[in-house]
């Protein structure tokens, strides 16, 4: 057999290697974290349907991870975010996550994620060669 390497979009081939991890992943895991895989949309929306910002990311094992979080400039710091989040804290705790993790660039909302009790856990430097990329956890067994 001769193998090489592609590089290509493939939806078969990354839906593939994405069962792969998962099976490897679930074998190692407790059985009554196996198919805990939910995604999480949360949206701001207006009287016109229209869409002002929100939230994406997904329950997998029993952690929440938040991949994005977005306003409209003209609604930021209008309480929409913590908003969203509170909503996402509760769908977790429904769901029995133990924590949420999320992660953000230093000019981004490092400080907004600690207003509402999320902490670093890890940084990158050098990030755009000038900035740093923080993960944060909140720990939802401790509250």
């Amino acid at each position: 057999m001769n193998l090489h390497l592609t590089r290509e979009k493939n939806q078969h081939g990354q839906d593939q290697v994405n069962k792969w991890l998962y099976e490897f992943n679930l074998a190692r895991f407790p059985k009554d974290l196996g198919g805990r895989y939910e995604e999480v949309s949360l949206f701001v929306k207006d009287d016109e349907n229209e869409i002002h910002g929100g939230l994406l990311g997904e329950i997998c094992w029993n952690w929440l991870e938040i991949h994005v979080l977005i306003l409209d400039e003209d609604i930021r710091h209008s309480g929409y975010g913590s908003k969203l989040m509170k909503e996402a804290e509760k769908i977790a705790r429904t769901k029995n996550c133990d924590f949420i993790k999320v992660d953000t660039l230093s000019f981004q909302a490092r400080e907004f994620y600690e207003k509402l009790g999320y902490e670093v856990f890890g940084t990158l430097k050098n990030v755009g060669r000038d900035h740093e990329h923080y993960y944060l956890k909140k720990d939802l067994t401790l509250s």
